[in-house]
């Protein structure tokens, strides 16, 4: 039956496969297709780990039955019969088979995929014991996954790697047609690292807004996504076909055929569309008036300079490198690590400026999916990116040394997110003091920065002549100064209706943040989500911006409304916008 679910659009485009229910916790379980001449052998592996962890109750079994009733309960002997029962029950081990052979999964995605299937069963018994069973059953595939990462593969995707025998390796069997789609209830920062390089068309969580960093990363990969859609990964069954609908922010659950036709005629116009904005990817940005702007771009990874190099950035406007210390389980990289991955992306950009962004963790992003901050009622007022870095000297050092030696190969920029304080400008000045003396001591080459403060926290757009007195340039966070000056929790479903980039108060102080740096002769760049929104391009261009830093799949897009434009013609009515009570009313007439 066919059913929609309606959530947040935050990436565009359509994607339609089959589902794929995955548990954030085993996010860290690869995912990759196998061939038709592997079957037998992950069947193989997934067996062997099996009995690795029969053996291993049976030893547990055998020493229980020789303690005395005080130390081993009899409780302890039951719940490893149970186990037992479980481990060799006959539906489990036949499914796993059948994800192997019918999907070509490997060992461990089978493993999973099987796990949510019998999960299900499980939710829908009425015996509460039964039900309970459940977390048994989850407990012993934990048991299995933790046996085959010592006889096989990694079963973590490595952000730098993928297995030699993955999807994209057999992008071109013929045996391998079916796309993906996965369903989650959350997906950390961490897990989209692994994304990043998975197999998935598309995907779809419970929670999420639109500017939550899993939004911003779907979006810097360019690939359709619905955040917010509260109870998705219940009511979608595992290898339901599905239709993600990244514009209207819709799921549709069994698609008939004729709404199937109608999506893949949409899907194939989307891609029509991208090929004539690719048309424009050596054009110039550069109004009808003759107004010069420069297109930036945002990227997560090394490896992402690429990529912006090729959507015709003109140089990397953030570079978010807390991606770097993500999913490390609290081995965070050394200085030797870190200089390596930003001198690839400097040199990847060819002396185009690359803006590097001082490590910004806590809120909706921790380190690890694990560390969620608990210990806090609101972590986004917390303990987070510079207050973090000032609160660990050792590892801001690092990372400050990391990055002046990586500007000996190109142009670099240091970015420090969330300042709010003079007493924080001055102690950052102090670090990167600091950390050239213990270069030049070490004998270590390094290059010239310019230095530039985020202005994401209303006491910063507010206290700008502070700021542009010590600062090179200002880059304008606008996702978390909507969150910060409207009191909404920008990765809170039930808020997200309230997250709104026109209200009159982000609007004037985002202007004035432009007016007061263009005053003082200092650059100012937007590098939050409303750089790459088409519908505000328009806005941002009468208030005298001249610089959008966005992922690279929304240059092109942003470029046509630029090329399109008068600047000249849109400052009066920029104005009037900002004036408005209804900023979002004048803003539809577009400017003419």
């Amino acid at each position: 039956m066919t059913f929609s679910i309606h959530g947040l659009a935050v990436s565009r485009g359509v994607a339609i496969g089959r589902a794929v229910l995955v548990a954030s916790s085993r996010m860290d379980v690869a995912h990759y297709f196998i061939r038709q001449t592997d079957v037998e052998a992950e069947i193989k592996r997934v067996r062997a780990a099996r009995n690795q962890v029969v053996e291993e109750l049976q030893r547990l079994q055998l020493s229980i039955s020789q303690m005395s009733p005080k130390d081993a309960p009899p409780e302890l002997g039951a719940l490893l019969d149970v186990h037992l029962m479980l481990l060799q029950d006959t539906e489990l081990e036949a499914g796993i088979k059948r994800w192997i052979v019918e999907r070509l999964y490997n060992a461990e995605w089978a493993l999973t995929a099987q796990l949510d299937v019998i999960v299900r069963n499980f939710d829908e018994m009425e015996d509460p014991y039964l039900r309970e069973r459940k977390g048994d059953l989850e407990q012993i595939v934990e048991r299995i996954l933790r046996a085959m990462r010592g006889v096989a593969n990694p079963v973590a995707v490595s952000p730098r790697s993928t297995p030699k025998n993955a999807a994209q390796d057999l992008l071109l069997d013929d045996t391998v047609d079916v796309p993906l789609v996965l369903v989650a209830h959350d997906l950390s920062p961490a897990d989209m690292l692994q994304f990043k390089q998975s197999v998935f068309a598309g995907f779809i969580t419970d929670v999420g807004g639109k500017t939550s960093h899993t939004a911003i990363v779907a979006r810097s990969m360019d690939i359709p996504a619905v955040v917010g859609a509260r109870t998705c990964s219940q009511l979608v069954r595992q290898d339901d076909w599905i239709i993600v609908d990244g514009d209207a922010g819709v799921v549709i659950v069994d698609p008939s055929p004729i709404i199937l036709a109608e999506y893949s005629f949409k899907k194939r116009q989307l891609e029509l569309e991208r090929g004539r904005l690719s048309r424009l990817l050596n054009t110039p940005a550069v109004t009808l008036d003759g107004e010069k702007v420069q297109l930036l771009a945002n990227i997560e990874m090394p490896e992402d300079a690429q990529v912006a190099l090729k959507a015709g950035a003109l140089g990397v406007g953030l570079f978010r490198s807390e991606f770097l210390f993500m999913g490390r389980r609290g081995n965070l990289p050394d200085e030797e690590e870190q200089f390596v991955a930003y001198q690839r992306a400097v040199q990847d950009m060819h002396g185009l400026p690359v803006t590097i962004r001082t490590v910004d963790v806590g809120a909706d992003k921790p380190l690890d999916a694990s560390t969620h901050d608990a210990a806090h009622l609101n972590p986004a007022l917390g303990l987070r990116a510079i207050r973090w870095s000032l609160a660990d000297p050792a590892m801001f050092l690092t990372q400050l040394r990391a990055i002046l030696r990586a500007a000996a190969f190109g142009q670099v920029h240091l970015l420090i997110p969330m300042l709010a304080h003079a007493s924080e400008i001055k102690q950052t000045f102090a670090h990167i003091e600091t950390a050239r003396k213990q270069l030049d001591k070490r004998g270590l080459a390094y290059g010239p920065i310019k230095v530039g403060a985020m202005i994401e926290i209303p006491a910063a757009a507010l206290t700008l002549p502070l700021f542009l007195k010590y600062f090179d340039f200002l880059s304008i966070g606008t996702n978390d100064l909507i969150q910060y000056t409207l009191a909404i929790d920008r990765a809170d479903e039930s808020v997200a209706h309230l997250y709104d980039p026109l209200h009159p108060a982000i609007l004037q102080l985002v202007a004035a943040t432009i007016a007061e740096g263009h005053k003082q002769g200092k650059e100012v760049s937007v590098c939050g989500e409303m750089a790459g929104d088409v519908s505000l391009t328009r806005l941002l261009l009468g208030m005298g911006l001249r610089s959008f830093s966005m992922h690279p799949a929304q240059i092109l897009a942003v470029k046509q409304e630029i090329l399109r434009a008068d600047a000249k013609r849109l400052a009066p009515w920029a104005q009037r916008v900002m004036a408005s009570d209804n900023p979002a009313l004048l803003l539809s007439g577009g400017g003419i």
